[in-house]
């Protein structure tokens, strides 16, 4: 491996910049609760403006959401000349981050920290990799005097991580500022790297699954646990939620998952490889789907999965339950509606015992299909980097502010820059951390993506 691995390698005046803005976003603790997001907006409003952007064309849209945190929004456009008659295109990251407790880091989470060819951080990687990466490039391109063939628009959102209502406003109350023909998105996809440096895949993100939580919860009169009843809450739970377990939604697929199977197989050994390719060949072959059932990041590609992810019940050791609840988290399966996935929920509790509501009002988003601009685009900026890896669409298991943009209608793509290894990914764990090379590697991926689809 003899890609530079320390900061100091990287001496380009952009190279330099992306290092200083990332250092300082990370510095920020923009997690709920603590009223940083506003801040970062607006200094990277600064930067923008000072790295020639006009005043109009750098936004901070603030926005107090329930609970009253004061987050924000930041949309810049970079105008075009308009010469290839297209649409703008919209590009997404996220400002905000899950909270981390500096008491349970090795390293404070909000001080950048190089160590061993890595930064550490909260945020290195989710999202502030994709902020930083993305204003970086844009500062380079228009210091170079570029002009892109069709306008760009950055929409950093504010809260990602909680309830994406700046995401939706973007794309709704601010769809003047925001719409485009299509959405790349710097928080989803990414590439994937082996110990020996080599690239292994790219995943090209083109839908995500419909997060919903669902509230299972049994009533009872209760009593004196001396004086044990026939029913009780919590064994009704348990047992409903015993034929939960055992319960497997149906198999399915749509273009992304068995593209995503037929390209995976290629670049999975074993029994797992094997599975893939049967099931991209037959989606039918039970036993091919068994074998990605049992696999916990393959069978989320496969179909709708509701797990119990909490528990409560009874009020006092020496009182019967008079209530019990489960949590039960599901992700669900682009074009499956949540309604069917409640009533699926009834059946399989066959007790009308068993309360069932759902959380909020989930959000889902159809499959972006493939589009071969973009996909020609990625590869170019693959190769450049990481010659003959396999590009592979895919849908997620979990959520980002793609399914808000592709619910208002702007097909989306995650296509982020980043290429490490699998089981380095610590994104909302302790130590986050992104590889030195890789951070400015990105650099380069999105350089190529805006000039490939928006250059002369």
């Amino acid at each position: 491996m003899t890609a530079q691995d320390a900061s100091a390698d990287y001496t380009e005046p952009y190279q330099k910049k992306a290092f200083e803005i990332y250092r300082t976003a990370i510095g920020y603790r923009t997690a709920a609760g603590h009223g940083q997001v506003p801040a970062l907006a607006g200094y990277l409003a600064g930067e923008f403006r000072a790295g020639g952007f006009p005043a109009e064309d750098v936004r901070i849209l603030s926005q107090t959401i329930p609970g009253g945190d004061e987050t924000a929004s930041l949309v810049v456009r970079y105008r075009g000349d308009g010469s290839s008659g297209l649409d703008p295109i919209l590009l997404l990251a996220h400002m905000d981050v899950v909270d981390a407790l500096p008491e349970d880091w090795e390293r404070d989470p909000f001080t950048l920290i190089e160590e061993d060819g890595y930064f550490f951080g909260r945020g290195t990687l989710d999202d502030k990799f994709g902020v930083t990466t993305l204003t970086a490039t844009f500062l380079r391109l228009r210091a170079s005097g570029w002009v892109p063939t069709r306008d760009l628009i950055i929409g950093f959102t504010g809260d990602e991580e909680t309830g994406m209502l700046t995401t939706r406003g973007l794309v709704t109350t601010h769809r003047d500022l925001t719409d485009a023909e299509f959405a790349l998105n710097a928080d989803a996809g990414g590439g994937s790297v082996g110990r020996d440096g080599e690239g292994i895949a790219f995943h090209i993100q083109t839908s995500e699954k419909t997060y919903a939580t669902f509230d299972l919860t049994v009533r009872n009169p209760g009593g004196h646990s001396s004086m044990p009843r026939e029913d009780n809450a919590i064994y009704e739970l348990a047992a409903a939620l015993g034929r939960l377990e055992a319960f497997r939604f149906p198999v399915m697929t749509n273009e992304s998952t068995l593209r995503y199977f037929v390209a995976s197989a290629r670049v999975t050994d074993g029994e797992l490889g094997e599975a893939m390719q049967r099931f991209a060949e037959d989606p039918s072959d039970a036993g091919a789907a068994a074998v990605l059932a049992r696999d916990p990041s393959n069978v989320g590609i496969t179909r709708t999965t509701c797990v119990a992810t909490m528990l409560g019940g009874g009020h006092a050791e020496n009182a019967l339950p008079q209530t019990a609840t489960a949590t039960v988290n599901c992700r669900i399966f682009p074009g499956v509606s949540v309604a069917e996935v409640e009533a699926t929920l009834r059946e399989v509790v066959s007790d009308e015992r068993v309360e069932i509501r759902v959380r909020g009002i989930p959000t889902a988003s159809a499959a972006s299909e493939l589009r071969d601009d973009v996909l020609s685009a990625v590869a170019a900026a693959v190769e450049s980097r990481y010659p003959g890896t396999a590009i592979i669409p895919y849908m997620a298991p979990y959520g980002t502010d793609g399914r808000e943009v592709r619910n208002a209608g702007i097909p989306t793509y995650g296509v982020m820059g980043l290429f490490m290894r699998d089981e380095e990914i610590f994104a909302h764990g302790l130590n986050e951390r992104v590889p030195v090379r890789a951070f400015f590697g990105a650099l380069e991926h999105w350089y190529t993506i805006l000039n490939e689809l928006a250059g002369h």
